[in-house]
Parts: C-alpha cells; sequence; structure tokens
C-alpha cells in the first residue's frame, strides 16, 4: 500500500558547528533556521505527509539532516553508518523510530560508511553514491540488502560535492535532473536534464505532479514549471549554508505495508 510518512528532526542548539566540506563557512542563524524548518514540515503537511519527529539529537550539529540516518526500500530500513564519525550517533533515535513503524531494520557494519544523502531511489534503481562519505563496503551492503527485494544498485561516482543528492535527485517521471558543473557522469543516468542553478538540482516529490524545491531556484523553478510540474518552493537558506537541502531534511516513506 503506498504511505505517505515522512521523518524528521528538529534542528538543534548546536546548529551552526555543523559540517562543510565543500563551501566556505558562513554565519548560521539558528531562530531563522527553526522557522524554515517548521515551514518545511508545513509544507510537506499541506500536500498530504503525515510527519513525524524524531528524537532531538542536541549534541549532535547534523542532526537535522535526518535523510542521512536511514535509507528506506519498501518495508526495509537500512541504518546507515554515516562517513563522518561525529554524526554515528544520531542514527540510534532514527532506528526507534523505523522498529515503531514496523519497518524490517538492516544495519550498515564497519568497514562500511553510507550517507542517506548518497541514495537515490528512481523506480528500482537505486543510484548510491561513491565519494567522501560512502565508502565501496558501504555501496556493497546496499546491494546485500536491497537487490534480494528487487533493486538493481548501480554506483555512482561523487567527488564534487557532499552527496549524490547534492548533485541530482529525480522528477515524477523518472528524470535525472542535475547542474552540470557538480555531477562527476550524467551518462549514468537513462534520462538527465540540466538545470541552471545548483540548488534546482534537489527535488522532493509531493505526489503526482508535485515537487517541493528551495526558493533559491527560481529559474529551475520556472524550467519544472514549463514542463507541467506544480512547484512548491521553501525557503531553507540557512541549511544551505551547510551543504544541505530540501532532501536531506526528511526521510520520504512512501511503500510502508499496512
Amino acid at each position: 500500500m503506498p504511505s505517505k510518512k515522512a521523518l524528521v528532526r528538529r534542528p538543534g542548539p548546536r546548529l551552526a558547528e555543523g559540517l562543510v566540506t565543500h563551501i566556505e563557512r558562513e554565519k548560521v542563524d539558528p531562530d531563522l533556521a527553526a522557522e524554515q524548518w517548521e515551514a518545511y514540515v508545513e509544507a510537506l503537511g499541506a500536500h498530504g505527509w503525515e510527519t513525524i519527529e524524531v528524537e532531538p539529537e542536541d549534541d549532535c550539529p547534523d542532526s537535522v539532516f535526518v535523510e542521512d540516518t536511514v535509507v528506506m526500500y519498501r518495508n526495509v530500513a537500512l541504518i546507515t553508518r554515516p562517513g563522518a564519525e561525529s554524526r554515528r550517533p544520531e542514527t540510534a533515535g532514527v532506528e526507534e523510530a523505523v522498529a515503531r513503524l514496523g519497518c524490517s531494520v538492516n544495519w550498515v557494519w564497519e568497514p562500511g560508511t553510507l550517507d542517506g544523502g548518497d541514495v537515490l531511489k528512481v523506480g528500482d534503481t537505486v543510484y548510491v553514491g561513491r565519494g567522501g562519505r560512502t565508502n565501496a563496503a558501504g555501496v556493497q551492503q546496499v546491494r546485500a540488502a536491497f537487490e534480494p527485494l528487487g533493486a538493481r544498485v548501480v554506483a555512482v561516482p561523487v567527488s564534487k560535492v557532499l552527496h549524490l543528492k547534492s548533485a541530482v535527485t529525480a522528477l515524477p517521471d523518472g528524470t535525472v535532473i542535475g547542474h552540470i558543473p557538480l555531477v562527476d557522469r550524467p551518462s549514468l543516468f537513462p534520462r538527465f536534464l540540466s538545470v541552471p542553478e545548483e540548488s534546482g538540482a534537489h527535488v522532493v516529490l509531493l505526489g503526482g505532479h508535485r515537487v517541493l524545491m528551495a526558493a533559491s531556484a527560481p529559474q529551475t523553478a520556472e524550467l519544472l514549471t514549463g514542463l507541467g510540474l506544480e512547484v512548491v518552493t521553501v525557503d531553507i537558506g540557512e541549511f544551505e549554508k551547510l551543504e544541505g537541502c530540501v532532501t536531506c531534511l526528511s526521510v520520504r516513506m512512501r511503500e510502508l505495508y499496512a
């Protein structure tokens, strides 16, 4: 049965200390970030998503980026082993949340590392970015968890951005979109559309022809609207200062069993 549940996690008091790897550090306003997070959650709710708030992890500055802690395929939750050691305590609360929802829970084990932001699902194809946060052993453990369920796992090189989904996401019809200067190998995707802005490469599928994206990509919003999509925008500027985007602020659970 299709489901529309999304895990979210409130930003903690140490948010401004979050990791940055590919951009210059900027000052983060925690109060504004909290307002932007509330608006993001409200946008999900306004389009039929039931948001489930994971217990805060206030000692972990990056814990708001909950997508990195678990990868969902059908009813199976693969608890990650983040590539940044400081983020590994974030997974315990997410594990409890998915278990309460009745998911089958698996884990990534040492020496594997995997960040959920490195995983893009397009139908039954699971693209896994191999780069700074996800290693070869992590990719292999995604294969072991999901290929028996019918998935096809494809490793994708990531060197220009933090995560695979910092470079590419997919539209409702399966077309992968990305900002060409940040995509290592666009030819790996059967259908690829170049977008004019970096943050325009990030969309969350809300259902039907609706997509959620950052307000910082107006040209891409216009492009997608011209393709017949209904574009919903949110301002996540404080999270973009920490290499965050609309995908990493939630875990969308679309195929939970009744």
